[in-house]
């Protein structure tokens, strides 16, 4: 395929950036952290527990922040608990050098976001989350809080991941349009306005199991441990027959998308709340989707999405069929080398309603 100039770069441009010294790191970065068209971020040896969320701002750094929030700082080497409720900065192994037209933003992980984690990318003069301007040069920070249940971390370990643009290629309306008849991006009708709608399964094929919510107390959740923890012992069922569930105010909820979502080799995509005007609640904390999720699942079909669902406010009534997200999808520089799925040992190629791979 033709290398276009502007878009998502993938693997094969983020390795020549490591080796332009444009993404900076005193530990190699292994070829498993770099992802189809994106790279994972590693947890340096140290947090700081601070008292409140913060951005840094134009002028300031996170460490001249730091001063006015931190509370006290945890020593990772050994392995140290992130308690629940609490919020943490951890300076991250991999620093970044980028070149003027090159911008970047971040995400949390499946995986973290599957455990109710959030965890977001901070930066010297930043005045956003998770979103990096061209040409930054500085060091980077997770800010990570639990909201259901404590974790154990240790150092490297890769919570969230950063994805890298030069420019910015968004499908409009009628190229997604155009894209859905030449590849097929969605299983049934496409619901297509600024991006691809996707909607809740509340009816599944066989028996009555819709949904997992997450229990309010439970054990530590050790991350380096996968396929171990009972999902019984972290998580409650959630079964309709009606087609219906009424989501109680800050639970957190695993639900799973109806349609089976496709992104081809050429394209990534980003998940993004659908219109506050729906209901109050978030619908997401990991968005990232990359080149080839549901490419070779299903018969070509596509993979379904885990929605993370946090309700707010008030209790809300959420109906089979609801749109509650939607896909925006953004064209790569060129096809990465290697594409999501069993190639690179993917863990949710060809899903439905699947928890972490934490849990048996």
């Amino acid at each position: 395929m033709t290398r276009k100039t502007e878009g998502v770069l993938p693997s094969q441009a983020i390795r020549q950036m490591i080796a332009r010294a444009e993404i900076l790191t005193e530990i190699a970065i292994p070829d498993g952290q770099i992802q189809p068209a994106s790279l994972d971020l590693r947890l340096g040896d140290v947090a700081y527990r601070v008292r409140a969320s913060f951005l840094s701002g134009h002028s300031r750094s996170v460490t001249d922040r730091m001063t006015e929030f931190k509370m006290h700082k945890v020593d990772l080497s050994q392995g140290a608990v992130l308690e629940k409720g609490c919020v943490y900065v951890v300076p991250l192994m991999e620093s970044l050098a980028l070149p003027e037209g090159i911008s970047a933003i971040a995400n949390a992980k499946s995986s973290t976001g599957r455990l109710d984690l959030l965890t977001r990318l901070i930066t010297d003069h930043g005045v956003e989350f998770d979103r990096i301007e061209p040409g930054y040069h500085g060091p980077l920070y997770a800010e990570i809080c639990p909201r259901s249940f404590s974790v154990l971390v240790r150092p490297g370990m890769r919570l969230n991941q950063i994805r890298f643009r030069a420019g910015q290629v968004i499908l409009s309306d009628d190229a997604l349009k155009s894209l859905h008849q030449s590849e097929t991006l969605v299983s049934g009708k496409a619901h297509i306005d600024h991006g691809l709608g996707f909607s809740v399964d509340l009816k599944p094929a066989k028996g009555d199991l819709v949904g997992y919510r997450a229990k309010p107390h439970t054990g530590v959740i050790d991350l380096d441990l996968i396929g171990h923890y009972s999902p019984r012992d972290y998580w409650e069922e959630v079964r309709t027959s009606a087609g219906q569930i009424i989501l109680d105010p800050d639970a957190f909820y695993i639900l799973v998308s109806r349609e089976a979502v496709h992104i081809p080799p050429r394209f990534a995509a980003e998940m993004a709340p659908y219109l506050a005007m729906v209901g109050e609640f978030r619908v997401h904390y990991a968005g990232f989707f990359d080149p080839g999720f549901g490419h070779a699942a299903a018969g070509g079909v596509g993979s379904r999405g885990v929605l993370e669902v946090r309700c707010h406010e008030a209790p809300f009534a959420l109906e089979h069929a609801q749109i509650v997200g939607r896909l925006v999808y953004e064209q790569m520089t060129e096809v990465p080398e290697l594409i999501y799925g069993a190639e690179l040992g993917s863990n949710y190629q060809g899903q439905g309603l699947k928890l972490s791979k934490h849990f048996k």
